[in-house]
């Protein structure tokens, strides 16, 4: 993917929407690939849970906006719409605060259904989170 072409599908992201649980919860898209997506978020009082860790509500909400956006860049949303079925997140390890960093890639990239899975790290690079996320692209004419 060339340069242009990543700095138009980034921008797009990021400011897709003014109001939304991405902006919330300061999810900001940095990278992507061909095959990947990445995605950064602070971790501070707001995403913890009563135990002062990252709340794992948190990490869901980072994975699932990465997968969805996965599917997203690689669908013709004139026509499709990707629509998230499935997600199983695995909390590995509690970070109290810092910057996580998601990357999404593919498991399965179909005509009807992606499969992605999303990594969660902090800034040691040790593994925070593990989901993967099933959405099936439907067209518009069935959403009703």
């Amino acid at each position: 993917m060339d340069e242009a072409k990543r700095k138009e599908i980034l921008d797009r992201l990021n400011t897709w929407t003014t109001d939304n649980l991405g902006k919330t919860l300061d999810i900001v898209f940095t990278d992507v690939t061909e095959d990947s997506l990445t995605a950064t978020m602070p971790v501070m009082p707001k995403v913890h849970q009563p135990y002062g860790i990252l709340h794992g509500g948190a990490s869901v909400s980072l994975a699932e906006t990465l997968g969805s956006c996965l599917s997203v860049i690689h669908v013709d949303l004139e026509k499709y719409a990707p629509v998230g079925t499935n997600i199983n997140s695995n909390h590995l390890r509690a970070i109290r605060q810092g910057i996580v960093t998601g990357v999404a890639t593919f498991i399965r990239k179909g005509n009807t259904v992606h499969v992605s899975q999303i990594e969660i790290r902090d800034e040691k690079g040790n593994l925070i989170n593990h989901t993967t996320m099933t959405n099936n692209i439907i067209p518009h004419s069935k959403l009703n």
